[in-house]
């Protein structure tokens, strides 16, 4: 009985911060749902968002339960750094894949382009128009007004410039009419 008293506080605030970290991560899923709904988001690219979200609130949830259950600070901050370091390595060997994942979460949450829509993708070298047909995590796939099959690297889709011709709604109402 007395070691139970001893651990009351830290298992008191490991499930706090559990139930806080769920409650949360859920919160942020029905909004990232809600956002790629309206914003008519392919249910694939939200996915990419989800695992971001698990990834940041797992990871604060761990950091805050070995604060809690007595990991030394400096101890802490040494295995953080450390691993970092590791992780900046890693990044800058595959720095393709890190801006693409980056470009890809900057296309889902405030780029204006939308699955269906009429682009121009402005490049001095190619001329490439047609419809955007998915955006995944690291490309994006358009189907060219000669009828080619283009695959973009989204990190190219935020460097090069991209002009919408024509919006989604704008193409239904369209069609409808002819």
């Amino acid at each position: 009985m007395f070691a139970l008293e001893e651990y009351k506080t830290p298992i008191l605030a490991t499930v706090s911060i559990v139930v806080v970290i769920l409650v949360l991560n859920q919160l942020t899923k029905m909004a990232i749902r809600r956002f790629g709904k309206l914003s008519a988001i392919d249910m694939n690219n939200r996915k990419i968002i989800f695992y971001l979200s698990n990834l940041f609130f797992y990871g604060i949830g761990f950091a805050l339960l070995g604060l809690i259950w007595g990991v030394d600070v400096h101890d802490f901050a040494v295995f953080l750094s450390s691993a970092l370091a590791v992780l900046g390595v890693a990044f800058v060997a595959q720095w393709s894949i890190l801006s693409n994942l980056t470009a890809s979460v900057i296309l889902f949450f405030s780029h204006p382009l939308r699955l269906g829509d009429r682009i121009r993708v402005l490049d001095k070298d190619f001329d490439w128009t047609g419809m955007v047909e998915d955006i995944s995590g690291f490309y994006l796939y358009m189907r060219t007004d000669d009828d080619r099959r283009i695959t973009i690297p989204t990190n190219l889709v935020i460097q090069k410039g991209i002009e919408i011709l024509k919006e989604k709604q704008v193409v239904k109402a369209l069609e409808e009419d002819a």
